[in-house]
């Protein structure tokens, strides 16, 4: 039997000036320029960050993360750093917190549009396709089926919402409006050639990407630099490729298992989030440590 180490929901370091907690993750300064990034293991659906967390959970999307960042360098630089924790944190007891689900960046501003990538159609590019024919604007073949392998990868990205509220799909037109019609088409271009090579290794594993989410920074030269997390169980759709069939919702390795549990429940997707049961929590975690197994070996 797998052990889990404590489940961490927030992290308590004294040592660095905390700049911000958010759904998952609490981010502290280093100087001025770096940051100390925490991944916890809370877990957010729909928005809102749910009282139970996920014992591992922090731990696992660390560590699918460096290992998609090491393998994406040829693509677009990242913004991890090689900083020891030794280094930052002298406290053994503040160090023994964090260790395993800390990493050490270079100190971005991320952009204000999220950038979406999906192979299939499922989720909000499923209800978008039903009422309109197109996800996103981009028009898709009619009589598509939920869960359908898409011709191509689309791009259809999303404004970032605050703490507490939902995310936005918008059209590339309105990407372009904000962010500049040669940085939006670089970002889309760099994210779909990041979601072809993924999708490729992860078949080789087993497992589709059904879709996923990635987040942009620029370093001080205008550079375009890949932040936060990559390709992990919180930002992308993971499904064995065995259990797919065109026309229902897969099983998953990823948190869509706690949205079809909270879709069952009698809640307005509003804060506070309902308790999850001990059932849950435990699947959860072991999907979670599943996924990490297949794509990283580790």
């Amino acid at each position: 039997m797998t052990t889990v180490p404590p489940a961490l929901f927030e992290s308590t370091l004294s040592s660095l000036p905390l700049i911000y907690r958010g759904k998952v993750r609490d981010v502290y300064a280093v100087g001025d320029d770096e940051l100390l990034i925490v991944t916890t293991d809370r877990l957010s659906a729909f928005d809102v960050v749910l009282p139970d967390p996920i014992p591992g959970k922090g731990a696992v999307l660390t560590a699918v993360s460096n290992f998609w960042f090491a393998r994406m360098g040829h693509i677009v630089p990242n913004h991890l750093l090689a900083r020891r924790l030794d280094d930052l944190l002298s406290d053994p007891e503040e160090r023994s917190q964090v260790e395993g689900r800390a990493i050490v960046t270079r100190r971005l501003k991320a952009l204000p549009v999220e950038a979406v990538v999906r192979g299939h159609l499922i989720g909000s590019g499923w209800k978008d396709y039903q009422a309109t024919g197109a996800v996103c604007g981009i028009p898709l073949p009619p009589g598509l089926k939920q869960a359908a392998r898409l011709p191509e990868p689309v791009f259809t990205p999303a404004t970032k919402a605050p703490k507490g509220a939902h995310d936005e799909n918008i059209d590339f037109a309105a990407a372009t409006r904000i962010l500049g019609e040669p940085l939006a088409a670089l970002i889309r271009d760099v994210s779909l050639r990041i979601y072809r090579d993924a999708a490729a290794h992860a078949a080789r594993r087993g497992i589709i990407i059904a879709d996923t989410k990635f987040e942009f920074g620029l370093d001080a030269q205008g550079g375009l630099v890949l932040i936060d997390e990559i390709l992990t169980p919180d930002s992308s759709r993971f499904w064995p490729a065995d259990s797919w069939r065109e026309g229902e919702s897969p099983p998953s390795f990823d948190k869509q298992f706690v949205r079809d549990y909270l879709e069952t429940l009698d809640w307005n997707k509003a804060a506070p989030g309902p308790r999850l049961p001990a059932a849950i929590i435990e699947k959860t975690a072991a999907k979670y440590r599943e996924a990490q197994r297949r794509l990283t070996g580790v």
